[in-house]
């Protein structure tokens, strides 16, 4: 069976011909990334998933990490991928030459994570939490540290993790329990428990590098008092060879989880025998400004998982669908056919094709926006995409997460019995992907970050402003053929979406104080719906006038050498199913999201008001 993941045309279609990103190739720093480099790299990063990751990924789930006599095993073969990862390059593509790295612009790196953290997220979360550390050592630490740990990190020799949660502190960091204690030259003795450690202890490298937010005995309560450390589970000696002694750091036991199988979601204690050694990284109590640098990039990548899981969820499930015979034609009952002539299976398809294509030019456009807001020729610019890329951060995270999850629940449905039995990958993709709901913040918390954080910036004006944006392609299909209902639709949605801030203005001032927390998830998928449309007309635009120019091209000037060219040529025919995607969704979805704004309008309260007994139990 092959390992079918994405759509490498449309992959193509959404960088070249909707966002026309080979343009950054004109700016100094992308100079290199010319179109025919880019395409060579979506080709070897499609490769590499294909016939590395996937496969160890499948074996994996069934395996699973092991947790024996207080070590964890990782399954076999995890250790040579690592190896492979980082000998390819793929560890550190972002970063410059003098770190290891290409350059690579974001937009194109946000193709692998596409590909390779929803082929494997197991192995991928490993390399991005390591990749991420190297980061803030290379950001903040010293000439030392970044000698010491970093160029082992971004070199793949080491791995690294981010040590946060604790039984009492999971969302709320503020809560953080562990503590620093001062040593007298300089190093601090770390003392406490953590759990959810991704990747806390593994046999991939021969050390780790967990940086851990703890607190400085004496130093204030909140996320104001912590700082961040450098705790290596072996003691590195001064020039950077490993000592062989042991940091005081034990992993306790593995989590068994939904999905992930794989990755060892590990226990924590440090400082069991009062001698856990931890370096301070950066200054004292900036351990949260630290820590939270690289979230917009960490929530991209989420975003990304949850875009690379629809895709290889649809595609699975449209093979299942085009292979399945099961019942009878729709006009002859007795003829039977493959369940894709099924009108309730193509309409679930063409869900899932909607949903799919149009997360993935939302990834690729974000990540294009945060390469814009480094290269852009004026600071005005730069601005512009920098504000565009914090509006949409928790936007792009919680939705495409979300749409992820629900994408592998159709797949499943679409595989009937055989869904839910791992004989096909579909179940393994839905039990993974539920994670990517609550990692990086969960849904709630993106909601609220939206409501309260990125909706009132510039005074709202950079929602504003982006939603403004989208009435041109709006204004040229307008005036097409057969569109007019489609793009009044867009506009009536996009239009109840605009009237939102003020409506949470309006209840917060009359005392209302639930109703933005009540409503923030409700108006964060509305506007992933509108933005979701928005992008499948844009893509709908361009595929009507390449078929268009096909036709002219073709000599088909009537309607039924159109409908000839449409049914046996394939770029025609990836046009045509382009631009039904966007009727699809357009004449489908954004009816529904139209109820979701008139439920936020409606100000009911009921979930507040309720008393807790009431609940029952």
């Amino acid at each position: 069976m092959p390992n079918i993941l994405a759509d490498e045309k449309d992959v193509r279609f959404a960088l070249f011909d909707v966002l026309k990103v080979q343009e950054l190739s004109k700016t100094e720093a992308f100079a290199s990334f010319t179109q025919d480099v880019m395409e060579m790299i979506i080709a070897e990063a499609l490769k590499f998933a294909e016939n590395v990751l996937f496969p160890l990924n499948l074996k994996g789930d069934k395996e699973g990490a092991r947790f024996v006599d207080g070590r964890v095993f990782s399954t076999p073969g995890t250790a040579e991928a690592y190896r492979a990862l980082a000998d390819s390059g793929w560890l550190t593509a972002r970063e410059s030459e003098d770190l290891g790295g290409q350059g690579m612009p974001n937009v194109l790196n946000v193709i692998a994570d596409e590909l390779f953290l929803s082929s494997n997220f197991p192995l991928m979360t490993t390399a991005h939490v390591t990749h991420d550390g190297a980061k803030l050592i290379e950001l903040f630490g010293t000439e030392e540290q970044k000698h010491l740990y970093m160029e082992k990190m971004y070199g793949g020799q080491w791995t690294g993790t981010m040590v946060l949660t604790e039984s009492g502190a999971g969302s709320d960091l503020g809560a953080i329990q562990t503590k620093a204690t001062r040593r007298g030259d300089g190093t601090y003795t770390i003392s406490g428990s953590k759990l959810f450690i991704t990747g806390g202890d593994s046999d991939v490298t021969e050390n780790i590098v967990h940086l851990i937010l703890a607190r400085i005995e004496g130093d204030p309560p909140g996320t104001k008092g912590l700082s961040i450390f450098i705790v290596p589970k072996i003691i590195v000696n001064s020039d950077g060879s490993l000592s062989g002694v042991p940091n005081d750091i034990v992993c306790t036991r593995i989590e068994e989880k939904l999905g992930l199988h794989a990755s060892p979601t590990c226990q924590m204690t440090f400082g069991e025998n009062n001698d856990c050694i931890g370096y301070l990284l950066g200054k004292e109590r900036a351990g949260i400004n630290i820590m939270f640098g690289l979230i917009n990039p960490s929530r991209l990548g989420i975003g990304a998982w949850g875009t690379g899981t629809a895709s290889i969820a649809y595609l699975h499930a449209l093979r299942y669908a085009k292979e399945r015979i099961q019942g009878g034609a729709l006009d002859n009952p007795r003829n039977r056919v493959a369940i894709i002539n099924h009108p309730d299976i193509r309409r679930i398809l063409l869900t899932m094709k909607a949903y799919t294509e149009g997360m993935r030019v939302f990834v690729y456009y974000l990540s294009y926006a945060l390469d814009l807001s480094r290269v852009s020729s004026s600071a005005e610019e730069r601005e512009r995409w920098s504000g565009t890329v914090d509006l949409l951060i928790p936007v792009l995270k919680a939705y495409c997460s979300e749409k992820g999850f629900e994408m592998a629940n159709l797949a499943v449905q679409i595989h009937g019995g055989y869904g839910l039995s791992a004989e096909y990958p579909v179940e393994q993709l839905m039990r993974d992907v539920r994670t990517a709901t609550i990692v990086e913040g969960t849904t709630g918390i993106q909601g609220m970050d939206l409501v309260f954080r990125k909706l009132p910036m510039e005074g709202g004006a950079v929602f504003a402003d982006f939603l403004a944006a989208m009435d041109d392609v709006a204004g040229k299909m307008a005036g097409r053929a057969g569109w007019q209902a489609y793009i009044d639709q867009f506009k009536r949605t996009k239009a109840g979406l605009a009237e939102m801030p003020a409506a949470f203005s309006r209840q917060t001032a009359e005392g209302n104080k639930a109703f933005p927390y009540l409503k923030a998830n409700l108006f964060l998928e509305a506007f992933g719906d509108v933005i979701m449309g928005w992008f499948l007309l844009r893509s709908a635009l361009v595929a009507e006038e390449r078929l268009e120019a096909l036709c002219r091209e073709k000599g088909a000037t009537d309607a039924a050498s159109r409908d000839a060219l449409t049914a046996g040529d394939m770029d025609a025919v990836f046009f045509q199913g382009k631009i039904l995607t966007a009727k699809h969704f357009i004449g489908t979805m954004l009816p529904v999201t139209e109820g979701k704004l008139a439920s936020i309008a409606w100000n009911d309260l009921s979930a507040w008001e309720i008393v807790e007994r009431a609940f029952g139990g």
